[in-house]
C-alpha cells in the first residue's frame, strides 16, 4: 500500500467523521434526552463490538449513561 493509498483511506474515514459530527449537531437541535439516549446506545454498541473493551476507555458518567458500568450492569 502506498502513501496515497493510505491518505485516500484517512481521507474517507475523515469524511465519515464529519459526517457522524454533522449528524449529531442536528440531533443536538431536537431533545437533549433524546441526543443522550442515541449516543448511548451507539456507545453500549460500539462496546459490545469490541468485546466490552471501549468501556475502560470511558469516563464513569458516560459509562453509567451508557449502562456499561458494572452496576448498571448487574441491573440488566
Amino acid at each position: 500500500m502506498t502513501g496515497r493509498h493510505r491518505a485516500v483511506g484517512a481521507e474517507a474515514t475523515d469524511d465519515d467523521a464529519t459526517e457522524l459530527i454533522a449528524q449529531l449537531k442536528e440531533l443536538a437541535g431536537a431533545d437533549p434526552a433524546d441526543v443522550r439516549q442515541v449516543v448511548a446506545e451507539v456507545l453500549a454498541a460500539l462496546d459490545r463490538a469490541a468485546g466490552g473493551a471501549l468501556r475502560e476507555h470511558l469516563p464513569e458518567t458516560i459509562r453509567h449513561d451508557a449502562g456499561l458500568d458494572p452496576a448498571t450492569s448487574a441491573r440488566h
